[in-house]
């Protein structure tokens, strides 16, 4: 037998804009007609992509168009992509909350989802009823419930609150409580989406330990919504990009992620610019100081030169440069300004100048880095660009480890260990 748990097949899901349901009656009776005679729906030939930046022409558009996947015991998805993307609407789909216009979705065993705060709860009831109520939902007995119960309601955090109804409790604790009976109920399939930043980072470590653990021990089936990338890379074994409503890449987690990277460092610069362009910055250039030729590719330990072209389109004083330095994921990593040196700088209205600064050591681990820059007057933001540059660090001699950084790891630290004989 397969070990395959979800197969999805040419799956689309299409709306109609500024309508509920299909639309009109003539449209249904069309719809109706079309089937009748074993004729394709007229609908489906007509539609847009679903890109929001752009004006609609058509009255139709596709939310999600011949998506294909499968996922296989045990393996956990990473479904990612920018807003309106069609990620929630592939879970919903995958939920049984709404049907597909077209395609197939064949599934293996029970299905848990958490798509919103407190899905699947009743208002009125307490949280002691809303676990027993979603656990027959899955199709549990109640004797299977009470043995997880204890569980269940120590994994939330929410005893105290347990026989409150659950329309008093905050939007944190709807998700704990909601989260704890999705995950605990032995699902086959857990369906998570972005819901979980509504938790602190506490609970959001914990149902990411969860998480791992329904997989790897229990072989059980995760797919992953969320726009943190640092919780996708940690979390999944696969992934999955959607943009616009389509598969644009699957596989690899570390792949599908690389993909994700270069489609939104291709965004216009001019939408990520921000201030009143008093100073504008007109090219970065990245140094090694070792060979000192221009490139993008840095070893550890060793210094690194950055050389920033400014134009000045009025005059300005005490300018200050900043640079943040950010991980694949978006985590911060570091950020320095020329303040740091007690560096200001003066421009005259039309002058062009081009800054130098040196960093004495990349101490960064292995990977792909984004920079953003920053130029400030007083503290008043005249210009900045976010992911204006990438550059990637490589392993060097200054680390002697056989082996590579495990993945947490963000900063190499050079230390020199010594022994002293006390005898």
């Amino acid at each position: 037998m397969s070990d395959t748990v979800i197969k999805v097949e040419n799956l689309s899901k299409q709306y109609r804009l500024g309508e509920l349901g299909t639309g009109t009656i003539s449209h249904d009776l069309n719809r109706w007609w079309h089937k009748v005679r074993g004729k394709e729906d007229p609908y489906l030939k007509i539609g847009e992509v679903n890109d929001r930046s752009t004006k609609a022409i058509s009255k139709y558009t596709w939310a999600l168009r011949d998506i294909n996947f499968e996922v296989k015991q045990g393996e956990v998805l990473g479904i990612i992509g920018k807003n309106g993307a069609g990620k929630s609407t592939l879970l919903k789909l995958l939920s049984r909350v709404t049907a597909p216009t077209t395609g197939t979705i064949k599934a293996k065993g029970r299905i848990a989802s958490l798509l919103e705060v407190g899905t699947g709860f009743h208002e009125d009831l307490t949280g002691r009823e809303n676990i027993f109520l979603n656990g027959a939902i899955l199709g549990m007995t109640k004797s299977e419930i009470r043995t997880k119960f204890d569980e269940i309601v120590a994994f939330s955090g929410t005893e105290r609150y347990i026989d409150t109804p659950v329309k008093r409790y905050s939007s944190g604790m709807r998700v704990r409580l909601a989260f704890a009976v999705a995950a605990h109920l032995d699902p086959e399939i857990l369906i998570v989406d972005e819901v979980l930043a509504v938790g602190d980072t506490e609970f959001q470590k914990k149902a990411i330990g969860k998480m791992q653990d329904v997989s790897t021990k229990e072989g059980r089936t995760v797919l992953f919504v969320s726009h943190n990338m640092a919780a996708i890379y940690q979390l999944c074994n696969k992934g999955l990009l959607l943009s616009n409503g389509q598969s644009i890449s699957e596989g690899p987690i570390e792949q599908v992620l690389d993909h994700y990277t270069t489609l939104t460092s291709t965004m216009v610069l001019e939408s990520q610019i921000k201030g009143n362009l008093n100073i504008e910055l007109l090219n970065i250039e990245l140094y090694t100081n070792y060979t000192n030729k221009s490139s993008n590719e840095f070893l550890i330990g060793y210094p690194a030169e950055f050389k920033l072209k400014i134009q000045a389109n009025h005059s300005a004083q005490n300018i200050e440069i900043g640079i943040n330095f950010k991980n694949n994921f978006g985590e911060l990593i570091s950020h320095i300004t020329s303040l740091d040196s007690g560096r200001t700088f003066s421009l005259n209205e039309g002058e062009v100048i081009e800054m130098v600064f040196n960093l004495t050591s990349i101490d960064f681990s292995p990977g792909l880095y984004w920079i953003d820059v920053f130029i400030m007057d007083n503290g008043i933001l005249l210009h900045g660009i976010h992911d204006i540059l990438s550059f990637s660090v490589l392993n060097s001699n200054k680390v002697k480890r056989p082996g590579g950084f495990p993945q947490h790891v963000k900063l190499f630290t050079e230390a020199n260990w010594n022994i002293i004989s006390l005898t």
